[in-house]
């Protein structure tokens, strides 16, 4: 493994590092690792839990935000039946027929990927706090079900969240190894919402073509998925227990942060202070103060003049469990790209005018944010030397149902609630 050739003294940077507090937070997603067997071209829709969340990432996500429009409760319910026979065909690959036996009629399916195939489609979906209610009014009978951990998320040191791209009543996240088959899907789905909810934002975003057995990489050219917990350990982190509403168990609460990455400051920043802000080595991944990507973070290590090998403000100390009371989130974030910017856009916390409109889609699963996301943000926002080179646009925390079973729709188990 590869390691950068040059050394610099700790100390020598610790005043810059420190300086960084106090600036916007991000967490650079975890993405699955890579070394799998190739998937199944199908991922079934149906089971226990939704697919999308412990499912093998795919390589694109288009993720969807709705405002719910109707003020009529069977129009909500019809659309989600609705939209569950959609994405139960969808996900095997099939269209409807694009053009019907009318053709002065619009088409069934818009028509974009015949043959494409189902592409390891998956559709998850959310609820946000909206549907259960929105300005102290219940909406549609469901505010006494509201999962306490559904709450409002606080707002973070540095935030400059832009309304029009974060909240949202209901969330679609469809990944699949095709971006136009992940964009088909969001736009069959905005087709069947017509008339009961509209569209409020979307994200696209992409992981990187990665070897087998090697951990993809971000935009800011580091390793990205070492410490996701897997196996048992994803599932007790995400899967919703006995503490939330019947209708949620085996359900997840989803974090999502648009997080836009000064690319152009971090490419001019030298690879060794990189290697600080990060805690770990760029070329290998290893954590600074060992040799291996996989080796543990040795917290506790200091170097000849008692300084801490990884800074107390570098990102994956203040992301780690242990200092974190244990909080632990799987992360499923990707890289995006929106071009660049036209107008000159003064983004904390450069103040300049950025080049790229880029940077991280955390997505992020968990059991219960207030024990997960946001206690392991708090601490971040406030002194992760990371915030100097990122600003968080967008936000949005829904909570996603259990698993649908055959003749069911998402979320069914709620309305029979309610």
């Amino acid at each position: 493994m590869t390691t950068v050739g040059r050394a610099c003294p700790f100390a020598s940077r610790r005043g810059l590092l420190a300086a960084t507090a106090g600036l916007a937070g991000a967490i650079v997603s975890r993405s699955t690792r890579a070394d799998i067997a190739p998937a199944p071209e199908q991922i079934p829709f149906h089971g226990a839990h939704q697919a999308g969340i412990l499912t093998p990432q795919q390589s694109h996500v288009y993720f969807a935000a709705f405002d719910v429009t109707t003020p009529h409760r069977d129009a909500l319910i019809a659309l989600l039946r609705g939209w569950t026979e959609a994405a139960e065909r969808l996900t095997t690959g099939k269209t409807a027929a694009p053009l019907g036996a009318d053709l002065s009629q619009p088409g069934a399916d818009s028509g974009e990927v015949l043959g494409l195939g189902a592409a390891r489609l998956t559709l998850t979906f959310g609820f946000g706090p909206g549907m259960f209610e929105r300005n102290g009014a219940d909406r549609f009978g469901l505010a006494a079900f509201r999962p306490a951990a559904l709450v409002d998320l606080p707002r973070f040191n540095g935030d400059q969240l832009v309304p029009e791209r974060s909240g949202g009543d209901l969330a679609v996240q469809a990944c699949a190894d095709d971006p136009q088959v992940a964009f088909h899907a969001v736009r069959q789905l905005a087709r069947l919402a017509y008339g009961t909810a509209q569209l409020r934002w979307v994200q696209a975003g992409f992981l990187p073509r990665t070897p087998a057995g090697e951990t993809p990489r971000n935009l800011m050219g580091f390793k990205d998925g070492t410490n996701n917990p897997a196996g048992d350990d994803a599932a007790a982190t995400v899967w919703a227990g006995a503490e939330a509403p019947s209708w949620l168990q085996g359900g997840s609460y989803l974090v999502a942060r648009r997080i836009r990455i000064a690319l152009e400051h971090w490419d001019r920043t030298e690879v060794d202070f990189q290697e600080q802000t990060m805690g770990r080595r760029k070329y290998s991944g290893a954590p600074l103060g060992a040799n291996h990507e996989f080796d543990p973070l040795p917290l506790s290590g200091t170097d000849a003049d008692g300084n801490p090998v990884i800074a107390e403000n570098a990102h994956v100390r203040l992301g780690a469990a242990a200092s974190t009371d244990g909080a632990r989130i799987l992360r499923r974030g990707y890289a995006y790209d929106d071009g660049v910017s036209i107008t000159a856009e003064r983004w904390p916390p450069w103040r300049q005018g950025l080049e790229y409109d880029a940077g991280l889609f955390f997505l992020a699963y968990q059991r219960d944010p207030r024990t997960g996301f946001i206690r392991i943000f708090e601490t971040m926002a406030k002194l992760d030397a990371l915030n100097q080179f990122t600003t968080h646009t967008g936000s949005a925390l829904f909570a996603c149902p259990r698993g649908v079973k055959a003749g069911e729709f998402i979320g069914e188990a709620l309305f029979a609630t309610g």
